[in-house]
C-alpha cells in the first residue's frame, strides 16, 4: 500500500494538460482561461461623468459665478458638446465631460429656473470633481486576465468590454464512468430482493457536474469478463478519464484490474492506506488516459472520486491546485486502525467565523445515506489514532 500523499501525488503527475478551444463568453464561466485579455481600449475611454447635474469651467466658478444658462443638454452616448464660456450642459452620469467643462455640480446641489442653473449657496466645488479620468482604471494594451484564471461572471464583464466574443479556455475532459457489478438495477426497474439500485454511477457524475466538468457518461455493465474488456475498452477509446465503480477489490468476480492489463492500462497503484477506499486502483492508459478504479462500497466510491479524481481533473484542465482548507473538529475522535481516515462531517461557523467541523458516522462504508446531511469530510492523519475536539484538521468540501 501507498500513503495517501503519494497516492495524490502520483495521480496528479499523470494527468495529460489538456488543449484549448475557443467558445463563446456566455459559455466560458468556470472554465479555465487560456489565453490573455488585452484592455481594447483605455478605461474610462473618455473623461466620464460621474453624476446626474451640470458642467461647467471651474473658471467660471472660481471667478464668482454661481448662476449658468443652460446652453444645451448631453447624455450618455452622445457625441461630446462644445462648453460656452460662462454657461453650463445639462449631463447625465456616464456621459462624455464636454469640451471646455472640467467640473460637474450635482443636481441635487442646483436649482433649475427658467433654463438657468443657480449653484446652491455654500456649496463648495472642486475642480475635475465627479469626472472619472480618461485611462484611470487601465490605460489600452494592458493585460487584464492571464491564462490560468477560472474565469468568474465578473470576467465575463472584462472580456466583454475588450471587443471579445470568444475565448480560448482549457478543454473540458471527456469523462466515462462505469458500474460494474450483476446486483445492481436501475432506478425505475423491477428489483428483486437480493438486488439493490444503482446508485455509484448517478452520483459520480452529479459530483462531476457539480464541479464543472459536463461531457459526462454512464454505463452499467455485468460482471463478465467478455463484455467488461469490450465496453471498457470502448469508453478508453472514447475519453481522457475513465472512472469505474466496483470489481477491484480481491474477489473472485472482481475482474476489473485484469481487464485494464489486457487492455494496456499501466498499473501506476493498488491500494492505499486509508479508510474508507482502501482498495483504489490507478492507471495510465495507452494513450495517456487515467484509470480510475474506485472500490463499489458507496461511501469509499464518493470519498476517492473527491479526494483524487476532482484535483486530478483540476489539474488537467488549468494545472493549479486550490489552497488547503481547514476546519476545526468539535468533538474527540478516535480512529483504531493506523490508516489515514477520511471523516464525513457537517460544517458550521462559530461567531468569531471559525469553521468548525461535525463529525457524521457513517455505519459502513455502504451507508451512503449518512452523507446526505454532510458538507465534505476531513483528513485525519495516518499513523495518529486520537484526534480531540480542538483539532484543526484539513477539509475537503463535497
Amino acid at each position: 500500500m501507498i500513503t495517501t500523499v503519494e497516492a495524490r501525488d502520483a495521480v496528479l503527475a499523470a494527468m495529460p494538460a489538456l488543449g484549448p478551444e475557443s467558445v463563446a463568453i456566455g459559455a466560458a464561466v468556470g472554465r479555465t482561461l487560456q489565453q490573455s485579455i488585452l484592455a481594447e481600449r483605455d478605461q474610462p475611454p473618455f473623461d466620464r461623468v460621474m453624476m446626474d447635474g451640470i458642467a461647467i469651467a471651474y473658471t467660471d466658478f472660481s471667478a464668482g459665478n454661481r448662476a449658468y444658462p443652460i446652453q444645451a443638454t448631453q447624455a450618455a452616448g452622445d457625441a461630446p458638446l462644445t462648453l460656452e464660456p460662462g454657461q453650463c450642459i445639462e449631463i447625465m452620469t456616464g456621459a462624455s465631460l464636454p469640451l471646455g467643462a472640467d467640473c460637474i455640480v450635482p443636481v441635487e446641489r442646483v436649482a433649475m429656473r427658467d433654463a438657468v442653473a443657480e449653484i446652491n449657496p455654500g456649496y463648495a466645488v472642486e475642480e475635475r470633481q465627479f469626472i472619472h479620468a480618461r485611462g484611470s482604471d487601465h490605460a489600452q494594451g494592458v493585460e487584464l486576465l492571464s491564462p490560468g484564471n477560472r474565469i468568474a461572471p465578473m470576467d465575463v464583464a472584462v472580456i466583454s468590454s475588450c471587443g471579445l466574443t470568444s475565448v480560448a479556455v482549457s478543454r473540458l475532459p471527456i469523462v466515462r464512468v462505469v458500474s460494474t457489478g450483476n446486483e445492481l438495477v436501475p432506478a425505475g426497474e423491477p428489483i428483486e430482493p437480493h438486488q439493490i439500485r444503482m446508485s455509484n454511477g448517478p452520483a459520480v457524475i452529479a459530483m462531476l457536474e457539480q464541479h464543472g466538468y459536463t461531457d459526462c457518461e454512464h454505463d452499467h455493465v455485468l460482471d463478465d469478463q467478455a463484455l467488461l474488456e469490450k465496453r471498457i475498452g470502448a469508453h478508453l477509446d472514447d475519453a481522457d478519464v475513465l472512472i469505474l465503480s466496483g470489481g477491484v477489490s480481491m474477489g473472485k468476480a472482481d475482474y476489473v484490474p485484469q481487464v485494464l492489463q489486457s487492455l494496456g492500462v499501466e498499473v501506476r497503484f493498488h491500494k492505499i492506506s486509508q479508510r474508507p477506499g482502501k482498495p483504489m486502483w490507478f492507471g495510465v492508459g495507452p494513450r495517456g488516459q487515467a484509470v480510475f478504479a474506485l472500490p463499489g462500497n458507496p461511501v469509499s466510491t464518493l470519498v476517492c472520486c473527491r479526494q483524487y479524481v476532482i484535483p486530478a481533473l483540476g489539474k488537467a484542465s488549468d494545472g493549479r491546485e486550490k489552497p488547503p482548507q481547514f476546519a476545526t473538529l468539535t468533538q474527540d475522535v478516535t480512529f483504531e486502525p493506523r490508516l489515514t481516515c477520511f471523516l464525513p462531517v457537517r460544517l458550521l461557523s462559530n461567531t468569531g467565523g471559525q469553521v468548525l467541523a461535525i463529525p457524521v458516522h457513517t455505519n459502513t462504508s455502504g451507508d451512503f445515506a449518512s452523507l446526505s446531511a454532510t458538507d465534505g469530510y476531513v483528513e485525519l492523519a495516518l499513523g495518529e489514532t486520537s484526534f480531540p475536539a480542538g483539532t484543526a484538521a484539513r477539509l475537503h468540501r463535497w
